[in-house]
């Protein structure tokens, strides 16, 4: 199989033990995955940011690829069960290719506003596992053992370190991917890394535990700044797009609207046009797998196509809002005010101006409060590996990823209907920019 994808350009699956991949791309699951966006939302802030998991799925099996390819480059000196197999390889390409493929409608925004249902992760484990998906089939029709070990290796598993940590670990493929990926659609330049020279950059480190395999390394005589680019970028991107106002307001009225459609079924209404999977995930925290299948990105908007004419005033004005892309609107804290305080207290405020204004303030008032750790050695101990075999960790060798090492970036925000900011901001001493005065003009 031969493609040309707009981020990696020619990518190829033509081994004999790469044809795992166009099997899997053949199933309904893993086709699911073109109904799905990528971003969710985030094409009302970036409107380039229309591509879908399917893409990134073949995009970090394609860097998975390359990073076995320099994995065989590097274990010539291992002993041989720590050693790359056409075995290992398979389940490597299968493992990054249906990482994701458990994902519901708008991506992760999907499973947080239906909080009773289970995650992702946990639908991931089910389309892999279970006998009936086609998925299961062209992976258990290679090896019986082999969804057990896909799923395994999904979830960080592996009996080589190396494997376990480039499916799930601070420079594994997936956010190789999507960081390449989510800046070309998103027509950013944050997000731009050298990734050729990171993957030259991985090394193997030998283990301390005698059996163990080696881990990823980074090779510190040439590979602190491929790893110092991909962590700039890795945050710069969620400054940028992950956590931009507007993307962010939509998400919240997304799921707000889910979050009444919930309410309504649980209080023993009828919605009109919603999924047999969401009115059983609302009833008992959980739905049939192949009715979860049926979930995707056109599904869910026909559903909301049909909420806008809901006799519900709050479901069918959230859901308006949406459609005519008049979102809730964004106020962000600083100082005193993003302390745990003061964003309760401002929560409070807000709540109360919603209250006089007729709006319930369950479904038209947020606080949304985004974080990240950009570099966080504990989750992954990484190490870099200087030619006299001295091994240190990043943070240790390079100021910049000193400086960030378990640094938390937040960025608070009061989420309310355009209706109130104006007193919002009078009720919390502040004035509003420029900006932010037209667009409510």
């Amino acid at each position: 199989m031969i493609l040309r994808d707009p981020v990696h350009g020619l990518v190829s699956f033509e081994a004999p033990d790469q044809r795992i991949v166009p099997l899997l791309l053949a199933t309904s699951e893993v086709q699911r995955l073109r109904r799905i966006k990528q971003l969710g939302l985030t094409s009302l802030a970036y409107p380039g940011a229309d591509h879908t998991r399917f893409s990134h799925a073949i995009g970090t099996a394609h860097v998975m690829s390359r990073l076995l390819a320099r994995i065989v480059d590097l274990h010539a000196n291992l002993p041989p069960e720590h050693r790359l197999t056409s075995e290992h390889t398979r389940l490597a390409l299968a493992a990054a290719l249906l990482h994701d493929v458990g994902h519901g409608p708008f991506s992760h925004l999907f499973e947080e506003a239906m909080p009773d249902g289970p995650r992702h992760e946990t639908w991931s484990s089910r389309i892999v596992l279970d006998p009936s998906t086609e998925v299961h089939g062209v992976l258990a029709g290679i090896a019986p053992d082999l969804p057990a070990r896909v799923d395994a290796l999904i979830h960080g598993k592996s009996d080589l370190t190396y494997l376990a940590r480039a499916v799930s670990g601070t420079f594994d493929v997936d956010r190789c991917d999507y960081l390449l990926r989510d800046a070309h659609f998103t027509g950013v330049s944050y997000g731009a890394f050298d990734l050729d020279w990171l993957l030259r950059s991985f090394c193997l480190a030998e283990s301390k535990t005698l059996g163990l395999a080696p881990a990823l390394a980074i090779d510190g005589a040439k590979g602190l700044p491929a790893i110092e680019s991909f962590i700039l970028a890795r945050l710069f991107m969620f400054q940028q797009v992950y956590f931009h106002k507007a993307s962010r307001a939509s998400e919240h009225l997304l799921s707000r609207i889910l979050s009444r459609v919930r309410q309504l079924l649980q209080d023993g209404h009828d919605v009109a046009g919603t999924p047999v999977a969401i009115v059983e995930v609302a009833a008992r925290g959980d739905t049939d797998l192949h009715r979860y299948l049926e979930l995707d990105d056109t599904s869910m908007w026909t559903a909301l196509s049909h909420y806008k004419d809901s006799a519900d005033r709050v479901l069918a004005d959230l859901t308006g809002r949406l459609f005519r892309r008049q979102l809730l609107k964004t106020i962000d804290l600083y100082g005193e005010d993003a302390t745990l305080q003061g964003q309760e207290r401002c929560l409070g405020i807000a709540s109360d101006l919603a209250r006089e204004h007729g709006f319930d303030p369950r479904y038209y008032v947020g606080l949304d409060n985004p974080s990240i750790i950009p570099f966080d050695p504990k989750s992954d101990p990484i190490k870099v590996v200087f030619p006299d075999g001295t091994e240190r960790s990043p943070g240790e060798v390079s100021f910049l990823l000193g400086r960030l090492h378990g640094e938390v970036m937040r960025r608070p925000r009061i989420i309310v209907p355009v209706e109130i900011r104006a007193d919002l901001y009078a009720a919390l001493g502040r004035t509003r920019t420029k900006a932010e005065a037209r667009s409510a003009s």
